[in-house]
């Protein structure tokens, strides 16, 4: 069977009413097509069960790069460690050649202890406490500083240390929404000024930082004008700066068709009742015809992903409405200024999948039909309110037999109302069994571990990375079950 008719007979045993189909890569049609070992995997592990293959990493991290390069611009890549839990995704980014960003103590001292140095990682958690402090100038690791009183406390971790800690400034941007990390390049100037030469010793400024909300490439370049401006006023001061990082929001697109996004909002905008969704809702829907319809959802299919975004970013010009001048990569490239990013999702595009067992089949007292999963909905969602993308039915060979033919909503096992995994109807043509495992792709950015939770004592989903002698467990579950333990013992 081609690879084409193999993933056409996959998605048959279960679409949404209207179909959001995912783009699937070789891997994980090659799982899915053998029900015996999808079964066994659930079986040995527990569903739900993630399972990660690290191949298409360094494909994405090549489309960024090899734009970067075509520009004239010294770029380097970081993965956003906070995308994805497992151990597995530091050794990939080694591999790949490729940095880690860091966002706890946690996640910066499993990649100390592989071996990743400073050189190779940034912390840019929310919240620093001073064990991390602590440990970013002992091990030479650059800390994106988002207030004064986090500068100060790095400052006061330099002078105990006796080294000087390495520093990115995070600069909130101007005309962009607003937010809440980071301060404007005249607040940071201004508090340079004020701090004493004794002070600023034991920091060594050598980055700026950003990180806006949203995937608009035109923002990003009113960022990097900032940006370059305040690096100008910083090397003019004696300040060592070589690097500007914009963070991440690099696009990607979970699905293979357009028309299919265009026509699940046209309807959604005309439905009533829950023909389409759970008790008719509208997902947040705004504008049908916009990129990005909801502005509570990630934009599922996006035109413009990786390469092509940064190219828009790139070639934009140094100047706002400037035609014919210099451009953002010029700025970049006359500084000698190299440009970072820190993608979690587009890095991650094609590296992962859930896969759930089905429980039971019902219905609600209103008669509307309901596929219990043994997971809950924090297994698979990030900040977004819901995942617009089809789910897979594997039916494994000895299963029992399923159900009529029929559609309903996926519903999962915390003790509350609103427990959907899917907030969208589906429909299952062949019926559904509870021997039945379903898989929902591409969820190893985010999906899987940004919002798990351990409510109700129900354990987190184990976490499988393909390797050449099989499906191994990552060694991130004996941390997160040894972290469990001490907190029990505490209690």
């Amino acid at each position: 069977m081609t690879p084409k008719h193999r993933t056409a007979d996959l998605r048959a045993r279960c679409r949404g009413v209207l179909p959001l189909d995912a783009r699937l890569e070789e891997w994980a049609v090659d799982l899915l097509s053998d029900p015996t070992q999808v079964a066994d995997l659930v079986s040995r592990h527990g569903s739900p069960v993630n399972v990660l293959d690290f191949t298409p990493l360094a494909r994405n991290a090549s489309e960024l790069l090899q734009v970067g390069h075509a520009h004239g611009v010294q770029t380097r890549l970081f993965v956003a460690r906070k995308a994805n839990k497992a151990i597995g995704l530091v050794r990939a980014a080694r591999e790949a050649h490729l940095g880690v960003d860091v966002a706890s103590l946690g996640e910066l001292t499993q990649c100390l202890d592989l071996g990743v140095t400073g050189e190779d990682l940034v912390v840019t958690a929310a919240v620093k406490g001073m064990a991390l402090l602590d440990t970013c100038v002992a091990h030479d690791v650059p800390v994106s500083v988002d207030n004064l009183d986090e500068f100060d406390d790095l400052v006061d971790a330099a002078r105990r240390g006796r080294r000087v800690a390495r520093v990115a400034l995070r600069l909130s941007v101007e005309d962009v929404a607003p937010t809440r990390f980071g301060l404007s390049g005249e607040r940071w100037l201004e508090a340079l000024a004020e701090r004493d030469r004794s002070t600023q010793q034991w920091a060594r400024i050598e980055g700026v930082h950003f990180h806006l909300n949203g995937y608009d490439p035109a923002e990003r370049a009113t960022g990097l004008r900032e940006a370059v401006g305040l690096v100008d006023t910083l090397r003019a001061a004696g300040h060592p700066v070589r690097w500007i990082d914009i963070g991440g929001g690099v696009p990607m697109s979970y699905l293979v068709d357009e028309r299919q996004w265009r026509t699940f909002w046209r309807r959604v905008a005309q439905a009533e009742g829950d023909e389409i969704t759970w008790r008719g809702d509208r997902l947040g829907l705004l504008d049908p015809s916009a990129p990005r319809p909801s502005p509570t959802l990630y934009p599922y299919w996006q035109r413009e992903v990786r390469g092509q975004w940064l190219h828009r970013v790139l070639e934009a010009p140094a100047v706002p409405g400037d035609v014919g001048g210099d451009t953002i990569a010029d700025l970049l490239r006359d500084r000698t200024l190299e440009l970072r990013l820190e993608p979690g999702r587009a890095l991650l595009d094609g590296c992962g999948m859930t896969l759930a067992a089905v429980a039971a089949r019902k219905e609600t007292n209103d008669g509307t039909p309901l596929v219990v999963l043994h997971m809950n909905r924090t297994q698979v969602r990030s900040t977004s309110a819901d995942f617009l993308v089809d789910p897979l039915l594997v039916r494994p060979p000895d299963a029992r037999p399923a159900a009529q033919p029929g559609d309903g909503f996926l519903v999962g096992a915390y003790c509350v109302e609103e427990e959907l995994i899917l907030r969208r109807r589906l429909t299952f043509p062949d019926g559904v069994s509870r021997d039945d495992v379903l898989a929902f792709p591409n969820t190893g950015g985010y999906l899987m571990h940004i919002l798990e939770s351990a409510s109700h004592q129900l354990p987190l989903a184990a976490t499988l990375v393909h390797t050449a002698g099989g499906w191994e467990r990552d060694p991130i579950d004996a941390v997160s079950t040894a972290r469990s333990g001490v907190a029990e013992a505490a209690l």
